[in-house]
């Protein structure tokens, strides 16, 4: 199924023979094996299982805007033909890859023609949505809206992040999985039926050597079918017989390579499953996560900041020293290198997972901005403000302001350092784990000396 917009493609007929065409056999194996029908696509039951809302509108010919996100190799190209071919209209293909504006109008004067003089609907696809930016992504929106173009957009990034939301409030997103194993086995069955009834030989595989091809394809139909035409192109014919094994996937297959984009949304799940796990206070699960972001090429340094946050959101005061381990650790990775530097982090990493949690400061501090923001016209109370020349200590600035130092245990009970009408105001609310136990001691007793207080500021 490699074609100019990357989708995946199977065919075989209902009867369990695939259709076959004399002018397809120099194309690759996922090309030739590419689905007509709804009835010949595998996968997606989610959304495509009978009595399915979008399964029904393909079967009846009823065709709306709408957006495919999920992983490469599940079929949105291939489910945006046959959508186009149910409701009997020709389809326009735009990749965002290799095309511009220029290549957007030329297939919108087609459909206007078409409308015209045939009388027929136009499916545009767009592969690769996001990657055009706002304003190619705003010249789709008047042919959308006058009916011109029934716009199906394919993307492997979050539409919410990546689309304009003009495009998607005009589009139902619906959302990809990747394939199961049962699926991918569905899949691979029917290739091997094809080749046998096609091709000069039988083809056989050693125990597990399926499984194995099946766990490497990894959700993707595309890659699995590449995967079997290369080992076919590597492996020998003996007596009309192929018979592939594990041996041979792996030379073909060789390391799995991470999947995923390091600006894209699998990244930003790894990152996530990685915070989770430290805030969870569990070390294993962190640094396997931490290993997955770096076999896939992801920066260890990205991983250094991500601590430094987790150091100050989820440790907080429980624990100060996290975020002083974290700055080490970035900067033992700037000074040494990768090698030693990425172990730097680990040892980050597993401390700061073990380490007291607590989102006292991070809850505070939120709380303290939204107040802020809600009484920004509160004046400065005079006794906080500062005396800068003869006129404004007249006017009051200073006045009765208790110098900290000169008070018993350096602590002015009873002082209020809020406006007035915020005096009661309180967002630190200290846990009882690691030192902020200690801080909690401390403020129950710096509160108790304020109730004591024969000097309360706001009485």
């Amino acid at each position: 199924m490699t074609n100019v917009n990357g989708s995946f493609d199977l065919s075989f007929k209902e009867n369990g023979d695939v259709s076959t065409n004399e002018n397809i056999s120099f194309q690759p194996l996922a090309a030739q094996l590419r689905p007509k029908t709804l009835a010949e696509y595998v996968g997606q039951e989610h959304i495509l299982a009978a009595g399915k809302p979008l399964h029904k509108a393909i079967e009846q010919g009823k065709c709306h805007s709408l957006i495919f996100w999920g992983p490469p190799g599940t079929g949105k190209t291939t489910l945006a033909e046959i959508i186009a071919s149910h409701a009997d209209a020709e389809i326009e293909r735009v990749s965002a890859v290799t095309s511009g504006i220029k290549d957007i109008r030329e297939a919108i004067n087609k459909a206007k023609a078409r409308a015209a003089h045939q009388q027929k609907r136009t499916v545009l696809f767009v592969d690769e949505v996001h990657r055009f930016n706002k304003s190619q992504q705003d010249a789709f929106l008047p042919h959308i809206e006058d009916g011109t173009i029934i716009f199906i957009g394919a993307t492997t990034e979050n539409p919410a992040f990546e689309l304009n939301q003009a495009i998607l409030s005009r589009a139902r997103v619906y959302t990809l999985k990747k394939l199961s194993q049962e699926n991918l086995n569905t899949v691979l069955t029917h290739a091997i039926e094809y080749l046998t009834s096609n091709k000069s030989f039988s083809l056989c595989f050693v125990e597990q050597a399926k499984q194995q091809l099946i766990l490497l394809a990894d959700g993707d139909a595309r890659r699995l079918l590449n995967l079997l035409e290369n080992c076919i192109d590597l492996v020998d014919v003996l007596d009309g017989n192929i018979t592939i094994t594990q041996e041979n996937i792996k030379q073909i297959a060789g390391n799995k390579v991470a999947m995923y984009d390091k600006n894209g949304d699998a990244f930003y799940d790894l990152i996530s499953a990685f915070h989770k796990s430290v805030r969870g206070s569990d070390p294993d699960a962190a640094l396997y996560w931490y290993a997955r972001i770096l076999t896939g090429g992801g920066d260890a340094l990205y991983v250094a900041r991500r601590l430094l946050a987790i150091a100050s959101e989820d440790i907080g005061n429980a624990d100060p020293r996290a975020m002083q381990l974290a700055i080490n650790a970035w900067d033992t990775f700037s000074r040494v290198g990768p090698s030693e530097g990425e172990r730097a982090i680990a040892q980050a990493t597993v401390y700061m997972a073990l380490a007291p949690k607590s989102n006292s400061v991070y809850r505070a501090f939120n709380q303290a901005l939204t107040l802020a923001q809600d009484t920004a016209s509160l004046d400065v109370p005079m006794h906080l403000k500062n005396a800068t020349s003869f006129i404004t200590k007249d006017l009051g600035h200073g006045s009765e302001y208790r110098y900290a130092h000169d008070e018993e245990n350096a602590f002015a009970a009873g002082e209020n350092y809020f406006p007035a009408e915020l005096a009661q105001t309180s967002f630190y609310q200290p846990s009882d784990r690691g030192l902020e136990k200690q801080l909690k001691d401390k403020l129950d007793y710096l509160n108790q000396l304020n109730q004591q207080s024969n000097e309360k500021r706001y009485d």
